[in-house]
Parts: structure tokens; sequence; C-alpha cells
């Protein structure tokens, strides 16, 4: 079973950075299905590592803990949004593809 490391996405509820800074070490889930527990009807894991969660200040402590721990891991990096820098005047300047109307 594989560790992912990764830093979490900014939420798309949010317009704030809270909760992207750490880095995440997570065991992916593998293959074998989730069973129905039949008194609750609730699924049930049979690897309880599928529920591990940890956090890390930055990515080389959470590689050197997974290195440590004798965990085989992948490192997936963040990919940073493109920003598009606008300005209101924009829309009104007169070499614009379309020209401005109300």
């Amino acid at each position: 079973m594989y560790a992912k490391i990764y830093r979490p996405a900014k939420t798309a509820m949010q317009s704030g950075r809270a909760g992207t800074k750490e880095w995440v070490l997570e065991f992916e889930p593998e293959t074998a299905p989730r069973s129905i527990d039949p008194l609750m009807g609730w699924t049930r894991l049979s690897d309880m590592r599928e529920e591990v969660r940890m956090e890390f200040n930055t990515r080389e402590a959470a590689v050197e803990f997974a290195k440590r721990n004798k965990i085989p891991h992948r490192v997936v990096e963040p990919r940073e949004p493109r920003r598009v820098i606008k300005s209101y005047g924009s829309n009104f300047a007169s070499g614009r593809k379309r020209p401005w109307t109300h």
C-alpha cells in the first residue's frame, strides 16, 4: 500500500487559503471493495490505514517520515493557479476585440 504525499488544494467554498500550507501523508486505498456491515448497514474497511491522515509543515519532513518508517510513497506536486491580471479600464479600451456597449 502506497502513501501519497501532497499539499491540499484550496476549497471552492471559501476565498481564503487556510488549510493549504501543510503537506499531507495519506495511504492510498487498496483495490479490495468495502464490505457492508449486516447489522447497521454501514460500509467497513478491511485495512484501517486508509483512515490515517498525517500533516507535516514541509514536504521534506513528510518524505523523511515515510523513508524512516519504510513506507513506499509518491509525492504529488501542487499546481499553482494561473493568474490573469485584469484591470477595470481595459473594459473600455479602444483596441478591444468587441466594442463595449450597453
